[in-house]
């Protein structure tokens, strides 16, 4: 308690801040990287016009209300106000498109990753580059907005995604974490910047256009792990801490996105590892020895914070229609009377699956609340199905909401693990798919066909992530990567509760897969039938 409140008093805690899809989370940490206090904000996206979005001033609500909460926990368990930082780390969910004028203003209302509006763009952009360009991606959002003939095209002078905004907010800097770069335009990993030669591709295919900007001078500075991306200027201490009790003057680590974080978080940045965050969305991160041969539509290729290939899966929906269920039982409990608790009751349900078959019966679902472009699907329609002879238990039909949170995700891994033969010898699990004991840990390592470990740290999340990657800025020794930083100094080789595939869970959920997608067809009617 002493060492932690000296810590702070000192101007020696690090901050790290991520926003979520759902939830602004703020967590401080003390010169060993450990946990101090936190904060969190809720908050939801808005679809207006057709567009997932989120209001700027929703932003800096959130973020103020984050950090604040987060000092009143250090003042409730130290007795001291936080008023310097040793260093401040922004991460927020990648993507999606923010573009800003010469004067700095907002052109379009910010276009989140949860869009599925640009797929003219993104094929156009994969051909063009021969490098696989999601939806989701900045570029993507950017080459769409000028095949639209976009009015505030010719007036944009910088874009960035949601994390790059707030740095460049609180220091003036435009920059952006490699990893986070990843997720706006193709990084070489051998420059640890934009591939050249799509930059070259990419002003050919608008130079017709006569803008009056090159896409090079838009895009914001790709920086590494390490690097100071730099300081808190007197404006963003006010614009963080409206009080005005934060002092200016501390480092920044370049802002990354959740893909990243998540990496930090869980020891997955040497090649070889991997892991699986599986919430309201889930993806999929294997850090690669090898080029893949060739370019998947399944597949986005990112990077580490320090800018090592990734290979990522990522797919729309994961948690949504299991909770639902879950929220369905619940209130058929209390129809009884039975007040319910929500923690019991997912691990009750949750543990219930584990007693079905392997295979789930011959139950299927799909729990696509938005579309999957995995498998294909622009809209989604959470579907149950089964034939008259099915094993309809409880157990099987929890069993098949799990395996279903990962369809589309294994429907990737595969060609991985299958066609690309990936080297995996580590995948850890983390989000809310694994808070009960043993559950999402077995049905993904059956996935997998490989050992899942999920972490006691893992439920810190992003927030603590981007907090360990501004701690690295400033402790790292001469020399010293990023991994070694990571398993040497913060997790001391702790590797989390480890747990082998069953050979007849993976042949079981292989059997499941076949069917899920032999029933495609059936989601397809759905999203066209029920309009």
């Amino acid at each position: 308690m002493s060492d932690a409140k000296n810590t702070i008093m000192n101007g020696k805690a690090v901050l790290g801040i991520e926003l979520g899809s759902t939830r602004i989370k703020a967590v401080l940490v003390d010169e060993k990287n450990t946990p101090i206090a936190s904060g969190a904000h809720d908050w939801e996206n808005r679809l207006e016009n057709g567009i997932w979005t989120y209001a700027l001033e929703d932003v800096w609500a959130g973020l103020q209300d984050c950090y604040r909460k987060m000092t009143e926990d250090v003042k409730k368990q130290y007795g001291v106000t936080v008023e310097k930082l040793g260093a401040i780390g922004f991460s927020a969910m990648m993507h999606g498109y923010l573009a800003f004028n010469k004067k700095g203003e907002l052109l379009v209302p910010f276009r989140t990753w949860r869009n599925t509006i640009t797929q003219q763009a993104s094929e156009a952009l994969t051909e063009a580059f021969q490098f696989h360009v999601p939806q989701r991606w900045s570029i993507a959002h950017l080459y769409q907005a000028i095949l639209n003939g976009e009015a505030h095209v010719p007036d944009v002078d910088y874009i960035t995604t949601l994390d790059g905004y707030i740095h460049w907010q609180l220091t003036g800097e435009r920059v952006v974490g490699v990893g986070s770069a990843s997720g706006m335009f193709p990084i070489d990993s051998h420059t640890r910047t934009y591939y050249a030669s799509m930059i070259d591709k990419f002003n050919q295919l608008t130079a017709p256009k006569g803008y009056p900007w090159k896409v090079e001078e838009i895009l914001p500075k790709v920086l590494v792990a390490g690097d100071q991306a730099g300081i808190l200027s007197a404006e963003g201490a006010k614009l963080l801490d409206p009080t005005g009790t934060l002092q200016a003057g501390c480092p920044l680590c370049p802002p990354e996105g959740d893909a990243g974080t998540g990496m930090a978080a869980t020891n997955s940045v040497k090649q070889r590892t991997g892991n699986v965050s599986a919430g309201t969305s889930v993806f999929a991160m294997l850090v690669l020895e090898k080029e893949l041969q060739k370019v998947y539509e399944e597949i986005d290729m990112v990077t580490t914070p320090s800018g090592d290939a990734v290979a990522m899966v990522h797919c729309n929906n994961c948690t949504s229609d299991l909770n639902a269920w879950v929220n369905l039982f619940k209130e058929f409990a209390e129809s009884f009377g039975i007040k319910a608790d929500m923690d019991q009751l997912f691990g009750t349900l949750y543990r219930k699956a584990l007693e079905g078959d392997k295979d789930c019966g011959g139950l299927l679902a799909y729990n696509y609340f938005s579309g999957e472009h995995i498998t294909g699907f622009e809209e989604g329609r959470p579907l149950f199905v089964r034939m008259p002879d099915s094993k309809f238990s409880l157990a099987n039909f929890m069993r098949t909401h799990l395996y279903t949170s990962l369809g589309a995700l294994k429907v990737g891994m595969d060609i991985l693990m299958k066609e690309e033969h990936a080297v995996i010898d580590r995948i850890t699990g983390h989000g809310g798919l694994f808070k009960t004991k043993g559950v999402g840990q077995s049905i993904l390592a059956g996935a997998m066909g490989a050992a899942v470990s999920v972490m006691k740290t893992a439920g810190e999340g992003g927030a603590w992530g981007i907090a360990l990657l501004a701690s690295y800025m400033i402790q790292k020794e001469e020399d010293e990567t990023l991994e070694d930083y990571l398993q040497e100094k913060v997790f001391g080789g702790e590797e989390g509760e480890k747990m082998e595939p069953a050979p007849e869970d993976v042949q079981g959920f292989d059997a499941f897969i076949r069917r899920y997608q032999a029933g495609f067809p059936i989601e397809r009617a759905a999203v066209d039938s029920m309009r």
